[in-house]
């Protein structure tokens, strides 16, 4: 079952900027700022704490009315009954996330920068679709830039939801959401933060 409208603050969890005894109470912080979605992304091969981080996840997000996307990951997606996945370029296929998960789930596709793959996304039925890198981005620090010009085309040729990522933070959030993103993904710049419950509820205040 979808949860939460695809709009807000998306939060991008990190194995290097959130430490596992610190997981639940980091995680919580963000949702009780107003974090509407979560993504759970972990590149570890560790599929042990991957399954627990993830149950757990899914827990908080049921509490706190948002939703669970899972990176990569469709085995762990239905594992945790998450709600939704997201796929990059050398993930699976929709056709082949929507067999595994069911029609209600949530997709999400990277498509960096470049309008064209947002455009075969939603005829391939995606839910939603996300462009980065929005700025410098410590996480990512050899993307492409897109830059906020290509969410205000987007917003005008899709009829799906935009996401905007890649090195937003309090300083510059602003500038994507006036862009049109109807969501705003930040990993470094919310779970890097000195106060991560008031960094989440100054950027979800800016989608109210």
């Amino acid at each position: 079952m979808k949860a939460s409208p695809l709009r807000g603050l998306y939060a991008i969890t990190d194995e290097k900027l959130i430490a596992p005894d610190e997981f639940s109470n980091t995680l919580e912080r963000a949702l009780l700022g107003g974090t509407t979605i979560i993504q759970y992304r972990d590149k570890s091969k560790d599929s042990s704490k991957r399954l627990e981080q993830a149950s757990l996840l899914k827990a908080l997000c049921e509490t706190h009315g948002a939703a669970l996307i899972i990176n990569d990951d469709i085995e762990l997606a239905g594992s945790v009954a998450a709600h939704g996945v997201h796929l990059g370029k050398d993930d699976s296929s929709i056709d082949e996330a929507r067999k595994m998960l069911g029609e209600s789930t949530i997709i999400g596709i990277s498509c960096y920068n470049q309008l064209h793959k947002a455009l075969e996304a939603e005829q391939a039925g995606a839910d939603y679709v996300a462009f980065g890198t929005m700025f410098a981005s410590p996480t990512k620090p050899a993307a492409a830039t897109a830059g906020t010009d290509l969410i205000t085309e987007a917003k005008k040729q899709l009829s799906i939801p935009v996401c905007a990522i890649g090195g937003i933070d309090s300083s510059n959030v602003e500038d994507v959401v006036n862009a049109g993103a109807d969501m705003t993904a930040l990993i470094s710049g919310l779970f890097a933060a000195q106060d991560i419950q008031s960094t989440a509820r100054h950027i979800s205040e800016l989608f109210r």
